[in-house]
């Protein structure tokens, strides 16, 4: 399945849990809770550029599946991931003690990043 396509965002849960444990500031927390991301995905074959439009924030990452690359969290800060693929609809990595899953189902985008107990899950549609 190819990933390919402008996804823009529809729902969340868990927004201000998820981000207060990940250390942001109250101020961008309520600034970011209710801007539509808009996430442009570019698949060619094992490689993937990732932008992540969210209000003039712009969110740029690139990697290849099952090679280590160097990745933008939404707090800003740069981390090392691998991102895998299972099946041929999601693409699973960890970096933090975060667990981040983005299943493609149909028009349908579900990102899923779970921290201990808390699980954000953004649904974004193909526009």
């Amino acid at each position: 399945m190819n990933f390919s396509g402008k996804y823009q965002l529809q729902s969340q849960e868990n927004f201000e849990p998820f981000m207060k444990a990940m250390g942001l500031p109250e101020d961008l927390i309520q600034k970011g809770k209710d801007i539509k991301a808009v996430s442009e995905i570019v698949q060619n074959g094992k490689n993937f550029k990732i932008t992540v439009s969210t209000g003039n924030k712009v969110t740029k990452n690139e990697f290849t599946l099952g090679q280590e690359s160097d990745m933008e969290t939404m707090t800003g800060e740069k981390v090392k991931v691998v991102v895998n693929m299972e099946g041929d609809n999601k693409l699973v990595t960890t970096f933090k003690n975060i667990k981040s899953v983005t299943e493609l189902s149909g028009d349908t985008l579900t990102s899923t990043m779970t921290m201990g107990d808390i699980v954000f899950k953004r649904i974004s549609k193909r526009i």
